[in-house]
């Protein structure tokens, strides 16, 4: 429970009518989309990069634990209050697009502004913002650096760490830091820039971003690719790619989420269909679409495809998509809880990650449906169990932690795009030793030497 004099001091520094302590806001405050709830004891609306600083100053010289929080859309706990304190929430006041640089192609933004918004500015003349996480119509860019976000279109256009140039932080102490700069290329000193993204809100409050803006293609088409086997479709994926293939998204959907999509939701697929690879191909020339297509033909029929769908229109693409759009909601066929984990893999692993996968789900009893962005290695992988029964919760998270073992072991990671917050803080010895784990240590001491700054996550020490 704070004390409230530090309300009241809060109040004092940026304005009564952003610093809230009622119950009400703590309940609205105190989950993510794991679910998992933790009240802060106050949420805190910064108005400006001044307003951020004061607050750490008050808060480093107090011990007062800070979250930093965009939308409270992540996946792994990342902006939950674990212990208390306050709630740094970017949302209200600091989202503006501050400046789209046509010129140069770059964009600079207030963390909370929210993806999707961003998109749709720079669209609007021209320029294209890739980065399209699942969330892109309510997450904040905040948020997306924080988790060095994904999204369907990484497979040709990348992630977010792809895209930032440079950010404005301040450190726990108050200490106002730019990292990067809009220039394409800057080798001056240490990567500061890199560190922060991914960082969860450890380090330092992202006040401005700087983000890279490329040209809007022209041209876009849908495909298809159904093939028998989720191994014919796994082999295409690397195979195609490796052959020249250069395609926006190459999602995938494994033979469990086939079924579920024919039997919840009456998707017309082929009988024999076992598993799909769904995604677009762009250009700025119709040929090179063409050029796209063909090759994926070519390269899904040699690794056993049924048939190569392609959408002519934009009605024949939102049906193409409608399968992976609900890939998710289909399968709670297969259980009423879901531990969803975005592993990732070296693309030419996909094919036997999935089938030792399976083999790990078989052996304690459960439907594992995976789909995902195949194209970049990184797979949903999804342990379906009955959420009411608690001894299959408990087996359900052993499942989960041998399919992190196996994957770290095959040289892939524990998570492709959701972080790791706090639900995935207990494994991460699987993927780091006790020299890195220390690494990671020193360098939050060196930003937040009083532990401050949401900590907790990624596995670092609480208070």
């Amino acid at each position: 429970m704070l004390d409230p004099k530090h309300i009241s001091t809060l109040k004092d520094l940026v304005g009564e009518e952003n610093v809230f302590s009622d119950k009400a806001h703590m309940i609205a405050y105190s989950y993510d989309a794991t679910r998992t709830r933790f009240e802060p004891d106050a949420v805190v609306f910064p108005r400006d990069e001044e307003d951020v600083s004061r607050i750490l100053v008050y808060c480093n010289h107090h011990g007062i634990v800070i979250t930093p929080r965009g939308a409270g859309s992540g996946f792994t706990g990342g902006a939950l209050p674990t212990n208390g304190g306050i709630t740094l929430a970017m949302e209200k006041h600091m989202n503006k697009i501050l400046e789209i640089d046509m010129e140069n192609m770059v964009a600079v933004v207030q963390p909370g502004v929210v993806n999707m918004d961003l998109q749709r500015a720079v669209e609007e003349i021209g320029l294209f913002y890739p980065p399209d996480p699942a969330s892109e119509e309510y997450s904040t860019l905040g948020g997306n650096v924080s988790e060095n976000a994904g999204g369907m279109r990484a497979a040709k256009y990348g992630i977010t760490k792809d895209y930032v140039m440079a950010l404005r932080a301040v450190r726990p102490n108050g200490d106002i830091i730019r990292a990067g700069k809009r220039t394409i290329k800057d080798v001056a000193g240490y990567n500061i820039a890199g560190i922060l993204i991914a960082s969860e809100g450890t380090l330092a409050v992202i006040t401005e971003i700087t983000l890279k803006l490329i040209p809007k293609p022209q041209f876009t088409k849908a495909y298809m690719g159904i093939f028998p086997s989720v191994d014919d479709a796994m082999n295409a994926v690397f195979k195609s790619l490796a052959a020249g293939a250069n395609p926006v998204a190459m999602e995938f959907m494994d033979a469990l989420v086939v079924q579920a999509l024919k039997e919840k939701l009456g998707v017309e697929l082929p009988e024999d269909a076992g598993a799909l690879l769904i995604g677009d191909v762009d250009g700025n020339v119709t040929q090179e679409v063409d050029l796209q297509l063909s090759i994926l033909e070519k390269t899904f029929k040699e690794n056993g495809a049924l048939d190569l769908v392609i959408a002519h229109d934009e009605k024949e693409r939102d049906k193409l998509w409608y399968a992976r759009r609900n890939a998710s909601p289909s399968i709670t066929i297969f259980g009423s809880k879901k531990l969803n984990e975005d592993i990732s893999v070296p693309r030419s692993m996909l094919p036997e990650a999935l089938k030792r996968i399976y083999e790990i789900g078989d052996r304690y009893g459960f439907k594992v449906p995976c789909f995902g962005h195949a194209g970049d290695g990184n797979i949903h992988v999804n342990v379906m169990v009955d959420g009411s029964d608690s001894k299959q919760l408990e087996e359900g998270h052993k499942a989960i932690e041998e399919i992190f073992e196996l994957v770290v072991d095959m040289g892939g990671t524990l998570s492709g795009e959701h972080g790791i917050g706090t639900s995935k803080a207990p494994f991460m010895n699987i993927a780091f030793n006790d020299v890195e784990l220390a690494l990671f240590e020193d360098i939050k001491k060196a930003f937040d030497p009083n532990n401050i700054l949401n900590p907790g996550k990624m596995g670092l020490p609480n208070p």
